[in-house]
């Protein structure tokens, strides 16, 4: 996997023991592997909610990306950005907490938030999720 974001989760002994056993007997070749796969067919039986939820939202699947030239540009024009992202939003380093004040309206992002802490703090309120 190209970009992936590491999680910690408490187990049961009992659940750890069921997926060693699954381990062992080759259903899956690790436990990372047995709970990607229950991650995934959880998200699966549930992608029509997903699918409406993102819809009513006007939410963005995948990863949004902005350099200081791309929000330079809409300062030009006046525009402000509401940003609405399962996944990942990322801000470039080269952008400055003044030019993400004048041209990010609202971040709301379902998963990662990659930010200089400066621009971090800039945005305070104007933040929500991750």
């Amino acid at each position: 996997m190209a970009d992936t974001e590491k999680i910690t989760i408490n187990m049961s002994a009992v659940d750890l023991g069921q997926i060693d056993l699954l381990v062992t007997e080759g259903f899956y070749s690790n436990r990372t592997d047995f709970i990607r796969s229950a991650i995934r067919a959880q998200i699966n039986s549930h992608g029509d909610a997903i699918k409406q939820v993102m819809y009513r939202k006007s939410m963005v699947i995948g990863v949004l990306s902005y350099s200081a030239s791309e929000l330079e540009a809409r300062r030009a024009k006046n525009e402000k950005l509401i940003m609405k992202v399962v996944g990942m939003v990322l801000l470039a380093d080269d952008i400055t907490p003044e030019l993400a004040l004048a041209t990010i309206e609202s971040i709301e992002v379902k998963g990662v938030l990659k930010v200089s802490e400066a621009v971090r703090q800039s945005l305070g309120d104007r933040i929500k999720g991750s």
